[in-house]
């Protein structure tokens, strides 16, 4: 049984240069506070509003680097709480997904699409995919274990890329609800 870390993913927005410009000014790049677990992915010092039909959620804090497309992840708890539409989906899907407004200190957008609630996945290169014995796409379920509330997630994405590093990934309502987790391992 090979473990792997379980970190939660709380609620995060990721822009496209041209969402960045908008909302924090003509030619604004990202500062880097703080470096993720994945290669090339940091928490930022910039944060936004995420404006929905209902409320809203200052505070919200910007990943980089800038993507092709902006995106908002948050937890179904988040997306209710403002009036969204639930999309589970894998990040960067976000065709048919549902939209809000995001506000900066220089402006700000109305994105038709981009909300979702992130599938849980599991990070990994290909030499762990092999150790693992799991292929890239490739739904498992993962024992996760803590000394109040152990549980199985099911229904978790396999995403295998040389530029991951094995860690899994879960929102803020899954680790709520497995309080205390912080590894697990994979038991198809």
């Amino acid at each position: 049984m090979d473990k792997f870390i379980i970190e939660t993913s709380a609620r995060h927005v990721h822009v496209s240069q041209e969402a960045l410009e908008t909302l924090f000014g003509a030619g604004y790049q990202l500062t880097a506070k703080k470096d993720l677990s994945q290669p090339g992915q940091y928490a930022c010092e910039e944060r936004v509003t995420v404006v929905g039909p209902k409320k809203e959620l200052a505070g919200v804090s910007i990943l980089g680097p800038v993507r092709p497309d902006t995106q908002v992840e948050l937890s179904a708890t988040d997306a209710r709480s403002i009036g969204v539409g639930i999309a589970i989906k894998e990040s960067g899907d976000i065709k048919g997904t549902p939209g809000c407004k995001l506000v900066g200190p220089c402006g700000e957008i109305e994105i038709a699409e981009g909300v979702i609630v992130a599938k849980r996945h599991i990070h990994m290169t290909p030499a762990d995919a092999e150790k693992l014995g799991v292929k890239d796409k490739e739904i498992v379920s993962v024992k996760a274990e803590s000394a109040e509330r152990s549980c199985i997630f099911g229904d978790v994405v396999v995403r295998v890329s040389e530029k991951f590093a094995l860690a899994m990934h879960i929102d803020t309502d899954e680790a709520n609800a497995a309080f205390g987790v912080k590894e697990g391992y994979i038991v198809k």
